[in-house]
Order: structure tokens, then C-alpha cells, then sequence
């Protein structure tokens, strides 16, 4: 990570503030399954259907299927439960949370001019939510890997004298002067050091031994998160005679994310003098973009229903800050000593800028007159075009590398269906999300399917549905040192209920 630009006095909360990372980009440049009741029970299968306020928000043209005036608000409950494993010990947590998943309008204007083949324009606003953050993770067990490397592997190359403090220097001080001077890295040495948990290496002024032994290593580590990233997006489209529908949307994006981390470890090894670590860690990120997108659907007959729909990247600009506690338990001649590092900093880093990958969406519908549909939608993008900016700065070029080397493009397949009786719609669906991951060990596909129920009152509706999807990652504690794999199983349930108004 770079360079600090400012910062603030606060009482420390605690994230591994090692850099940005796969993961960053990643959180980002994907969108969880959340809209509009009918939208989600179809598994977002609606580039070729339109008619409804988060079908906009996939392929603008969508916009210009309706006929009337329409207003739509989403309300949606969304639960997320991890199941983590670490040396054959599980732990679950869930958590739920309760949002706004959409709210939109479209306004319809009818071409007075009979004899014109633009048969009518419409103009659409929306809150789109694409992501929920609110997340828990939690894991014990034991290993053969320490904390203890995670400090030597951020010490090395990291002078004595930049760690050691002044006469009448504190914590707080130097902690803050090496944010500004030398970045992240030598940060995390300083709290190492100034804990007792890593020494100088024989005579070597610039390479650590970490204090922590070898042996087992008792762990307990929680993930806690919460925020959210939406979408506010202008629409406006057009159908030209009675089968092709144009359109275009701009987007704003916003995001909000906080997340802290909460390590202990314990160990009773002989060759170690520091038995307890405690190790906390506090993200908090706000970011905002802009990306557009362009839209066609066409009725081959009057059944069939075929859509496009190009995505822009999205380009984000983002500002972070951390935080971070460090507190040691340790042996020395036979008594136990309790040290605390508290620098009771805010680091406030430089703004950077993040691009996320564009998409390119195909799609196909076929409605069945008013007894019901089944919609497919295809879509593709390549994550290993997500880039960290500006691209001349030495740790973003090498993570930029990373991704490259790592990401991949990945494919999702969306299937939905309608059944229609008099005023009632069943409908349901099914979705894989590819892997952004070469390795897909790594990440799993996600993979989910939905189901939902409608009443049309004529003028106003209602809808419910609920959605399901799961996926299996392996993650690591930091990027660097302390690298134990963990196996996540992620289950994502959504309840949402949806309120319109056709005018």
C-alpha cells in the first residue's frame, strides 16, 4: 500500500493493512443477485424481457417495453451464513441484514406523430443495489504457522534504527512518521518489533527473527464486515416500429465498505518466549464511479424476443484507511510480561483509482402470450482486466501482474420462468457465475436458483421471491507470512418483496 498522506489520532480497531490485493479488486468488481422480487425469482434472466425497473438496469432498451407509467420499491432481507475449516475444525456464522434492494421509475412518452416509426421514448431512474457487505467469518484450530512470520516477511529490508525509538518519541509518533515515510510495510515492523515479537538476526540491521519459536499455534481469527456498493443509473431508450427497442444508461456508483479483523494466538512451544498474540485490524473504504451502457432488443417474431447489452468498465475512485492494535504476552527470565501497542492512529491514504471489467450480455426470450415466458441470458467478463491506478506506481504495476497472471475471464448463465394464471405469476429460475479464478480451487463457481410469486391488482402489484446461491473459497489470514488455508463455504439467502405502481 502507499505511503500515508495525513493522519488523525483515534483509538485503534484493527485490519492487516498490508496493501491492496486480489481480493479488493475482486470485492468490487462482482454484484450479488438483488433487484426487483420478479427480476431476482427469474435469476436475473432479463436482458431480453424488459418491462421492469431492474431489467433496465441490465439492458437499457428493457426501459422501453412498458406501455405505461411505472413505479417500483424493493425491500429485501438478505442472509449470509460461512461455514470456515481450519485443521478439521469447524465454525458457522450467519448474519442478516435488512436494505433497500431497488427503487425505480420509468416515465413514458408517447411520439404524438402517428406517421414517425420512433413510436415513443422513455425516460427511467434507479437504485440499483449490487452488493451487501455485511459478512461474519470466524475460525479456531492449530497449526504449524505463526503470526510471527507474518512480521519478519513485512521487517525484511526494513532498517533497525527506523523501528527503535527516539528519547522522548512515542508510539504514536513513530508509527505515524514511518506511514508517511515508508509506507505500510515498516509499519507492521514497528508493531512486531515494539512487541517483542521479532529481533534483529545475529548482527543484521535489517533482517528479523521472529521470537514466536516453531511448534503448534492455537488460532482464533474473525472477519467481521459491513457497508454496501450500489448503482444510481439515468435511463433513457426508445422503440423504432414495432420491433426494435434502443437504449442507453449512465451510472453512478457508490461504495461504502468497513471491515475488521480480530487475530489471538496462543502457544506453550519451549523454544518460544512469546506465548500470546494479540492482533487487530480496522478497513474503512468509500469509493465512487461511473460507467455506462448500451442496449438492443428485438422481436424476431412476435413470440421471440433476442437482447444485447454492452457494459462499460467501471472506473472507481477510492480512499481507504486503517487502523491497528498489537498486544503481547511473552516470558522473559521467568516471569510474564504483558506489552501493549496502541498507536491510536487513523492512516488516511492517497486516493487511488480502480477500473473494474467491462461485460458483454446476450440473451433470448420467448413469451408464451399471457400464459407465461422463459428467458436465458449469457454473460462474459474478464477479470483479469480489473487494474489498480495509477499504473506507473511500482506496487500497483506488480499487483496489476498478479492479476493478470492470476484472473480470468468467466461466464454466467442466468435461466427464468413465468407461469401466468389470471392476476397470479409463478416463477423461478436458476444461475451459474464462472469463477474469476484461473485456479478455480481457488473460488468455486457460484451457483444458486430462486423462486417467487406475483399478484397483479391492474394498477398496482406485488411480488415476492426468494433466491439461494453458494460458493466455496480457500483463503488465507494475510497475503504475506502467516498464509494457513482456510476452506469457506459462503451460503447467500435473499427474502424480497416488491411494491409497483403502473400509472
Amino acid at each position: 500500500m502507499k505511503k500515508l498522506y495525513t493522519y488523525l489520532l483515534l483509538l485503534s480497531l484493527g485490519f492487516p493493512a498490508v496493501g491492496q490485493n486480489i481480493n479488493d479488486a475482486l470485492r468490487y468488481g462482482q454484484e450479488n443477485l438483488s433487484g426487483t422480487a420478479r427480476f431476482t425469482a427469474l435469476s436475473g434472466a432479463f436482458g431480453a424481457l424488459g418491462g421492469d425497473v431492474s431489467g433496465f438496469t441490465i439492458n437499457p432498451a428493457g426501459s422501453a417495453i412498458f406501455l405505461k407509467n411505472n413505479a417500483t420499491f424493493s425491500l429485501a432481507v438478505d442472509h449470509f451464513s460461512n461455514t470456515a475449516a481450519l485443521s478439521n475444525i469447524q465454525e458457522e456464522v450467519g448474519n442478516s441484514d435488512f436494505i433497500i434492494g431497488n427503487a425505480g421509475a420509468t416515465f413514458v412518452f408517447s411520439n404524438p406523430n402517428e406517421e414517425s416509426k420512433w413510436k415513443k421514448f422513455t425516460l427511467g431512474v434507479a437504485y440499483h443495489s449490487q452488493n451487501n457487505f455485511e459478512n461474519e467469518l470466524y475460525t479456531r484450530g492449530s497449526s504449524n504457522a505463526t503470526v510471527g512470520s507474518f512480521f519478519t516477511a513485512q521487517a525484511a529490508g526494513v532498517p533497525l534504527d527506523l523501528l527503535q525509538l527516539l528519547n522522548g518519541e512515542t508510539i504514536a509518533d513513530l508509527y505515524s512518521f514511518l506511514g508517511e515515510t515508508e509506507g505500510t510495510a515498516a509499519q507492521n515492523a514497528f508493531l512486531g518489533y515494539q512487541g517483542y515479537i521479532i529481533d534483529p538476526q545475529g548482527n543484521s540491521n535489517n533482517q528479523y527473527v521472529s521470537n514466536t519459536g516453531s511448534g503448534s499455534f492455537a488460532k482464533d481469527f474473525a472477519f467481521i464486515s459491513d457497508g454496501a456498493q450500489g448503482k444510481y443509473t439515468f435511463n433513457i431508450s426508445s422503440q423504432y416500429g414495432d420491433n426494435l427497442y434502443f437504449g442507453i444508461n449512465l451510472n453512478s456508483h457508490i461504495i461504502d465498505y468497513r471491515q475488521a479483523t480480530y487475530l489471538t494466538e496462543a502457544n506453550s512451544n519451549n523454544n518460544s518466549s512469546v506465548k500470546r498474540v494479540n492482533f487487530d485490524n480496522s478497513l474503512n473504504v468509500i469509493g465512487s464511479g461511473f460507467s455506462a451502457q448500451l442496449g438492443i432488443i428485438g422481436k424476431i417474431e412476435n413470440n421471440l424476443r433476442l437482447g444485447f447489452t454492452y457494459d462499460t468498465p467501471t472506473w472507481y475512485t477510492i480512499t481507504e484507511e486503517t487502523t491497528q492494535y498489537l498486544n503481547t504476552s511473552r516470558v522473559e527470565n521467568g516471569e510474564d510480561i504483558f506489552t501493549e501497542v496502541a498507536p491510536r492512529i487513523i492512516n488516511i491514504y492517497p486516493d487511488y483509482r480502480l477500473t473494474t471489467p467491462g461485460k458483454y450480455s446476450v440473451s433470448a426470450a420467448y413469451i408464451f402470450g399471457k400464459d407465461g415466458l422463459i428467458s436465458f441470458d449469457y454473460s462474459m467478463k474478464d477479470y483479469g482486466n480489473l487494474k489498480f491506478r495509477p499504473s506507473n506506481d511500482p506496487y500497483f504495476s506488480s499487483l496489476n501482474s498478479v492479476i493478470e497472471n492470476n484472473l480470468t475471464a468467466a461466464s454466467t448463465f442466468r435461466l427464468g420462468g413465468e407461469y401466468r394464471f389470471k392476476n397470479v405469476s409463478l416463477r423461478g429460475g436458476g444461475f451459474i457465475e464462472g469463477s474469476p479464478y484461473k485456479d478455480d480451487t481457488i473460488m468455486s463457481n457460484r451457483e444458486g436458483f430462486s423462486l417467487g410469486l406475483g399478484y397483479n391488482f391492474g394498477d398496482y402489484f406485488i411480488d415476492l421471491a426468494y433466491a439461494r446461491s453458494q460458493q466455496d473459497s480457500q483463503r488465507s489470514y494475510y497475503s504475506y507470512g502467516l498464509v494457513d488455508t482456510v476452506s469457506v463455504e459462503n451460503v447467500a439467502q435473499n427474502f424480497i418483496v416488491s411494491f409497483g405502481l403502473n400509472l
